[in-house]
């Protein structure tokens, strides 16, 4: 018979095991007469027998992400304990302000940018807009679980594999490629506490005749909103556990700037808007911004905080083909096609509004004649405005398409080959609704009348009136509109790639080898609204960008048996880089060792090293501008010289950062390391320990604005303030010189005052994480209670470091206070019983404390846990039930959390206890499921 050596017993039978981990080496032993199947897995391109090798690769299987509970890719990515960085969820307002509907998964707490994700081993195109607006990253979302067939995770720098991005580690979803009959998966899912209603089909067939083989799939995706509203930790201001900040929303406000108070506008005033936001607006004050600190009043509303969407509305379509046709035993042509459409909405916040000058000024103060004096007003939409909520969401149509043909053989004498081309697609068209900066204006302050020669700002005559006076739908349509982006991100390329299992023999085995040769172009276009790279929205002007590299790659690989129990790996290559008229070129390499002295044991090593060529956008950018402050120090050391920093006039200033892309940019680099042990006393028993170091070097981050304001004033002034010498004809001089711009010193307004510094993302940063992974599995069959199945993962991280400019003192971001929120710890555990037809599991994750929101403290860890029920009535049909958060746990209660909505969204959410109920069929083929 033949036999995978991919612990079919404590693996792929495992069905309520989520955490497969690190799995053990295969110790049963074969007879002569048994014929082994080779097989790839992730990290190598050598065949093997088992899927130990020098690092640990964790396989979780479909039916592992089912006996869990998962209903989304980003849920089974959460759930690795690897997965260590804070990402952007559905809720998040970062995410809907760069990249909507779009998530990520974070090896290490690395960066998504360095977390290389492949499906079927190959390369798919980048989510089309930027992470955060700068770095690009893959979109987890986009991958349609019911099409999943196992996902592989090899930890740690593979770029000697698989080239550039594969630095914390590679992700590599395998497809479907086998089915027998058509079988169609029917999911209804809903939530205890309502909203986010959901419907799922997956349809998968496969059709064969003589030598053609065809195998297609579909998953077919309709997921309703669930609004904050419907939750009642969120649904108010008055959940804030902090007095200063549940108060209600300001939303009608007016403020004096010359004394920082509230306008009152009386209690009459409010009245009238009392119908508005649902009827909750009301007439209500915040302590301490009156006149001489008494309480400041305002019209707002308590509950018009919670509007924003926390699960999106998504309805998607992905249909998968593979196609194999083989004339002949040693040649086969194949093809994998992948197509995806998908439709999100969802809701950030209402719109809002405050006077924005032709700069983009943020301060929104004005001089009103209509009072004598400096004014300020700041007005949030309501929905009754709007024409509903519906008129607000953020909308992302997207389409993926991926399109691999190919051909693979044997060349004789043990060769193999393979070779393909590959293309992958991501386009959308996303849009927002936003207020038109100009349009607002007028219809709130009328024309500009001139400047005020006192206070330098633009005067109007507006009657306070309009502020408090509802507006019909047709006047907010006439003041706002949508800006459309319509971005694209492709990745082509060709590669050709052979094997030999064995090259030539040594005393102790044959020697494995692999090369490949690989040639790709990458692209993007971001597509911006022309209109959002002015100051023509109101609080958006954004940096477009588009840019194009090609690249080619060698690269081999051996593995060698020293000795009948001590095996090497290694592998290099070489790559090359060409975009913008630059070029670059790394070779990466790694090396691993496996040694058992006996057969229940392997002890393992490996070293690699891996680099990121510089992403497009940090590279492409175009101008793009924000409105940060920062201290004029060339004024204060020359004005105010024996004023302390911190006390100077100028120490906070109001300033327009300008940033630009950097086509000098070089590779990040890194180098990983781990070494471990997987030990299998008995049949159905294996658990594993690695320790892991990864270290990123040469990280891109942005210029530091201090840093550049400093040396501005050290070149001005030809000094340093320690008194060293400068010479202002320095090349860093210079440049720093060219960065920031000044007003004339003849100017009317803030003369000899900064205007803009520009800056461009560098390489500077150094980031270093350590720390063991542990997994253990055990499968226990018994003659009359059925089988149990047990599973175990933890990461313990015993340090995150980084340093962000050279000198800057190294960070702990493991520390409550470092502005990073990364747990030490991550845990996952399982357990599922099977006796005839009916199999039940339970699933647990259990994340360690991160810091609480003031950064003085900790909030306590947190458990969640999955239940399954699945009974096959027979052996076609099959019945399957889900509850996700079994304990209908809410986000931990932070005492100090004081923004909205009062939890951290990166890792909790309060969608409370779901229900998925789900019927699986097959129509023709082989009996059984």
């Amino acid at each position: 018979m033949k036999t995978h050596l991919l612990r079919a017993s404590a693996l792929a039978g495992a069905a309520g095991l989520l955490i497969v981990g690190q799995a053990a080496a295969q110790t049963t032993p074969t007879t002569s007469d048994d014929a082994v199947d080779t097989l790839v897995i992730t990290g190598s391109r050598i065949p093997r027998i088992a899927t130990e090798g020098p690092a640990p690769v964790t396989v979780i299987t479909s039916d592992n992400i089912k006996a869990a509970g998962f209903n989304s890719v980003p849920d089974v990515m959460r759930a690795l304990t690897q997965n260590g960085g804070e990402t952007q969820t559905q809720q998040s307002s970062s995410g809907m302000d760069w990249t909507p509907g779009a998530q990520q998964v974070d090896l290490r707490g690395l960066g998504p940018n360095h977390t290389l994700v492949l499906v079927n081993g190959r390369r798919i195109a980048d989510f089309p807009l930027p992470y955060n607006g700068k770095s690009a990253f893959t979109d987890t979302s986009s991958i349609p679980l019911g099409m999943i067939d196992r996902i592989e995770v090899l930890s740690g720098s593979a770029s000697a594999v698989y080239g550039s991005d594969a630095i914390s580690g590679v992700v590599n979803f395998n497809l479907k490629k086998k089915v027998d009959g058509t079988t169609v998966d029917v999911t209804f899912g809903g939530y205890e506490h309502g909203g986010g209603a959901s419907q799922r089909v997956n349809v998968s067939s496969g059709y064969s005749k003589g030598d053609f083989d065809l195998v297609i799939g579909g998953e077919f995706v309709n997921q309703r909103p669930m609004w904050a509203y419907e939750r009642d930790i969120q649904d108010s201001t008055k959940d804030s556990p902090s007095s200063r900040t549940a108060i209600a929303r300001r939303d009608f406000l007016r403020m004096d700037p010359s004394e920082d108070v509230y306008v009152d506008p009386g209690a009459s005033t409010c009245k009238t808007l009392s119908k508005l936001n649902g009827g909750s607006i009301e007439y209500v004050s915040r302590p301490g911004w009156g006149l001489d600190g008494d309480p400041g009043y305002y019209c707002g509303s308590y509950s018009s905080i919670g509007y924003g969407t926390i699960v999106s509305e998504r309805k998607s379509a992905n249909v998968v083909a593979s196609l194999n046709y083989a004339p002949r035993d040693n040649l086969s042509f194949f093809a994998d096609i992948s197509a995806g459409y998908s439709r999100t909405r969802q809701f950030q916040d209402v719109l809002n509004w405050e006077y924005q000058d032709a700069n983009g000024s943020e301060d929104g103060i004005f001089y009103n004649q209509f009072t004598g004096a400096l004014d300020l007003w700041h007005r949030n939409f309501t929905p009754e405005e709007m024409g509903g909520l519906n008129k607000g969401f953020i909308k992302n149509v997207s389409r993926t398409l991926s399109i691999t043909p190919g051909v693979k053989g044997s060349l004789g004498g043990g060769w193999e080959y393979e070779a393909f081309y590959n293309f992958s697609q991501y386009k959308s068209s996303i849009s927002w609704p936003k207020v038109v900066t100009s349009k607002a204006t007028a219809f709130f302050l009328g024309q500009q009348l001139g400047v005020d020669a006192d206070s330098g700002y633009p005067i109007f005559n507006a009657d306070p009136a309009r502020l408090y006076t509802p507006l019909t739908t047709a006047q907010l349509n006439a003041i706002t509109a949508r800006t459309t982006y319509r971005p694209i991100a492709r990745q082509q390329g060709v590669s050709f790639q052979v094997n030999k299992a064995d090259l030539f023999s040594l005393p102790a085995g044959p020697v494995g080898f692999a090369a490949v040769a690989e040639y790709g172009h990458q692209s993007y276009r971001l597509g911006l609204d022309p209109l959002a790279t002015v100051n023509y929205y109101y609080g958006l002007r954004d940096a477009d960008g588009s840019g194009s590299r090609d690249r080619w790659g060698v690269g081999y690989e051996f593995r060698v048996p020293l000795l009948r129990s001590l095996e090497l790996s290694t592998a290099g290559r070489y790559d090359g880089y060409k975009y913008g008229g630059n070029t670059i070129d790394k070779f990466t390499y790694n090396g691993g060792l496996e040694w058992r002295p006996v057969k229940t044991l392997l002890l393992r090593a490996a070293y690699g090293t891996g680099f990121r060529a510089p992403d497009l956008h940090y590279v492409f950018a175009r101008e793009g501008i924000s409105h940060p402050s920062g201290t004029d120090y060339y004024r204060c050391r020359s004005e105010e010289p024996d004023e302390d920093i911190g006390d100077c006039s100028y120490a906070d200033e109001g300033l327009v950062k300008v940033r630009l892309g950097n086509a000098k940019l070089k590779p990040e680099t890194s180098k990983s390391f781990n070494y471990g042990a997987v030990w299998s006393p008995v049949r159905n028993f294996d658990i594993s320990v690695d320790y892991f170091r990864v270290q990123l070097d040469n990280a891109v981050l942005d210029m530091s604005l201090d840093s550049v304001l400093r040396q501005e004033a050290d070149c001005r002034i030809g000094k340093t303030s320690a008194g060293t010498a400068v010479s202002a004809a320095s090349p860093t001089c210079v440049d720093a010189l060219a960065r920031v711009k000044r007003n004339p010193l003849t100017a009317a307004i803030n003369p000899g005052a900064i205007s803009t510094v520009t800056i461009n993302p560098i390489n500077v940063a150094t980031e270093r994480t350590t720390g063991i992974d542990v997994a253990a599995h055990y499968r226990w069959p018994t003659d009359s209670l059925g089988t149990f199945n047990f599973s175990l993962a933890h990461t313990w991280v015993h340090n995150h470091t980084s340093r962000q400019y050279p000198g800057d003192p190294v960070e702990n971001q493991l520390a409550f206070d470092s502005g990073y929120d990364i747990p030490r710890t991550k845990s996952s555990a399982a357990i599922n019983w099977t006796l005839g037809a009916l199999s039940i599991g339970l699933h647990g994750q259990r994340l360690d404390r991160i810091p609480n929101y003031n950064e003085d403290g900790w909030t306590k860890a947190t458990y969640m846990f999955n239940a399954t029920a699945q009974y096959e009535i027979n052996d076609r049909t099959r019945v399957s039930l889900a509850v996700d958060n079994l304990l209908d746990k809410n986000p931990p209660r932070d005492p100090t959390y004081s923004g909205y909505p009062y939890y951290d969204t990166s890792w909790f959410s309060s969608t409370g206890r779901s229900y998925y109920l789900q019927l699986t069929h097959k129509f023709g083929g082989a009996s059984g499921l």
